[in-house]
């Protein structure tokens, strides 16, 4: 789905610095409050999880601070004009960095990720219509340097995306 501001996750989705914060169970009780509703008050999350309203607000904040989670809001995109979605994996020669880097500059392109198996790169894409994907992936994507095969998944329907994961 479609983040109404842009909201991203680094290489290491904990910090985006490449340290791993301490996350007690106090502050995963406060992220699952937030994943069922990401405008709950402070004051209702302190008496879920036992702290005072400051002190939740300062968890929360320390968690923002630290990369550890963001709060945003999450849009389905055929309600905002953007009927078509896909997956690409693509193959690269050589390195793989400064294609993800101009992938990640790409609006269109939701979420890039380094992947080991037949793709290097695997990159969802969510575009207005069928002409803008194909603009997308054949006049932008394809004449990066390095890029050496594309394949497209093209969504038909989406069963199922959530964004749950944070505490399991």
């Amino acid at each position: 789905m479609h983040g109404e501001g842009v909201a991203s996750r680094s290489a290491d989705p904990r910090t985006g610095n490449g340290s791993s914060p301490t996350i007690d169970a106090v502050s995963l009780a406060i992220i699952e409050q937030l994943q069922e509703d990401g405008r709950r008050p402070y004051a209702a999350i302190g008496k879920a999880v036992g702290l005072s309203e400051a002190a939740v607000r300062q968890r929360v904040q320390k968690l923002l601070d630290q990369g550890v989670m963001q709060i945003v809001a999450v849009t389905d995109p055929l309600t905002v004009g953007f009927r078509r979605q896909a997956m690409v994996g693509i193959n690269v020669e050589g390195d793989l960095d400064p294609v993800a880097e101009a992938l990640t500059a790409m609006a269109e392109c939701e979420y890039v990720v380094m992947t080991a198996g037949s793709f290097d790169l695997m990159v969802e894409i969510v575009c207005e219509d069928d002409d803008h994907l194909l603009d997308v992936i054949n006049r932008r994507i394809r004449t990066l340097p390095g890029v050496r095969s594309t394949e497209s998944f093209v969504y038909l329907k989406l069963k199922k995306q959530t964004y749950m994961w944070g505490t399991r």
